[in-house]
């Protein structure tokens, strides 16, 4: 069989050509590489990735196939993917069916046979940037003009678009210890499953609910989750972040959760020149001088106010200096050791806290577990 030939176009021009993979059309998105090397269900069903194209770093994606226990929502959400080289057939005791069948039936783009270290290597010079992928046309010049004509991430409102439309219920495991409320920005499927293993009946809303909606059933806490697109449009978060602060309910947020608290403490956010996306990041809690190898997908992070972001070089002795918010003060909990960004933050006398990675992190690392039993810890001390 003749796999049809594919072209991959970023918006400054550069251009790669490959073989299809996955469904036959066309694509665009935004580019971001991931580092991990493993866990490609995870990363294409996670909401975080909608609208981006996502480049695997890993030389040969595929060999675990797919299941029906792994996916972190209920679709593949992103909008192309990129590999150098997929497995011929899957090999695991878990797999039902191949990688490529999933695309096919989600109708996801994808191109197979490049480079990708060079495109990751050009990401990381150039930045992210728009991208498009197409296996109906070999005209370089056509799906750059479509590329650039496609909305950019800065400015798009994508949380809502992947939220639940209404509430739903997730059991505690056992006896319900707690109940949690949580804004549904684009939520994780494992998330949840992680409250309910710590005895937490979980309450989904749709992300557009208000401080009211979030606080009608008296929930013992309130959770924050990940999700797509930039936080500096979400402002209807940021709103019911601050009625959740107000009422003084214990708050966990994280990834889109922790910028969404940032902004409701006054804070504002940025875009990474390429983000930080995969599951081999360290990261230093500034309170205890440990560091944990975590899982991210973000694009956009935390300004941290002037004085109160790390000090170069990091060592164990780096304590995070608050900063005054209308809630008190708060502390840049937590730091990225490959560039400096902030990746927490620490309310001392609001009960919030929020990390930008993923503590449920599926396929791992599982470093962050605790955080879940600090919220535990939270709603018991209120």
């Amino acid at each position: 069989m003749t796999v049809p030939p594919a072209l991959l176009v970023l918006e400054d021009g550069r251009a790669f050509r490959g073989e299809a993979f996955g469904a036959i059309g066309q694509t665009v998105g935004e580019a971001v590489f991931n580092t991990g090397m493993t866990g490609y269900q995870e990363t294409l069903t996670d909401p975080s990735y909608a609208s981006q194209v996502v480049v695997m770093t890993a030389p040969q994606i595929g060999n675990t196939g797919m299941n029906d226990e792994d996916g972190e929502s209920a679709q593949i959400q992103v909008a192309g993917f990129v590999v150098r080289d997929p497995s011929p057939r899957p090999s695991n005791w878990r797999s039902q069916r191949s990688l490529e069948s999933d695309l096919v039936a989600a109708g996801v783009v994808g191109i197979s046979g490049i480079d990708t270290r060079a495109l990751t290597r050009h990401l990381r010079e150039r930045g992210a940037m728009r991208v498009g992928v197409s296996s109906l046309t070999a005209d370089i010049g056509g799906l750059l003009a479509a590329v650039r004509a496609a909305p950019q991430m800065a400015g798009s409102d994508l949380a809502s678009g992947v939220s639940t439309k209404q509430r739903y219920v997730v059991p505690a495991l056992g006896r319900i210890r707690y109940r949690v409320a949580a804004l549904d920005l684009g939520i994780k499927t494992m998330t949840p499953h992680r409250m309910a293993q710590r005895g937490i009946e979980v309450e989904a809303h749709p992300a557009r609910t208000t401080a009211e909606g979030l606080l009608a059933g008296s929930p013992d806490g309130v959770f924050i989750s990940n999700g797509p697109g930039d936080p500096a449009t979400a402002d209807y978060a940021v709103e019911a972040v601050r009625g959740v602060l107000d009422a003084g309910v214990p708050l966990f947020g994280i990834c889109f959760g922790n910028q969404i608290l940032g902004r409701a403490l006054g804070l504002s956010t940025y875009k990474l020149r390429y983000g930080h996306h995969g599951i081999n990041l360290p990261v230093l809690d500034r309170a205890t001088g440990k560091v944990e190898v975590t899982a991210h997908n973000h694009g956009f992070a935390i300004q941290a106010p002037e004085g109160s972001g790390p000090a170069q070089p990091f060592t164990a002795d780096d304590r995070p200096p608050p900063f005054d918010t209308p809630y008190g003060p708060a502390q840049i909990s937590h730091v990225c050791l490959n560039d400096g960004v902030a990746e927490g933050l620490n309310c001392l006398a609001a009960q919030a806290f929020s990390v930008q990675y993923h503590p449920e992190a599926a396929a791992g690392p599982h470093d962050a577990d605790y955080l879940f039993d600090r919220f535990v810890e939270l709603m018991g001390a209120s």
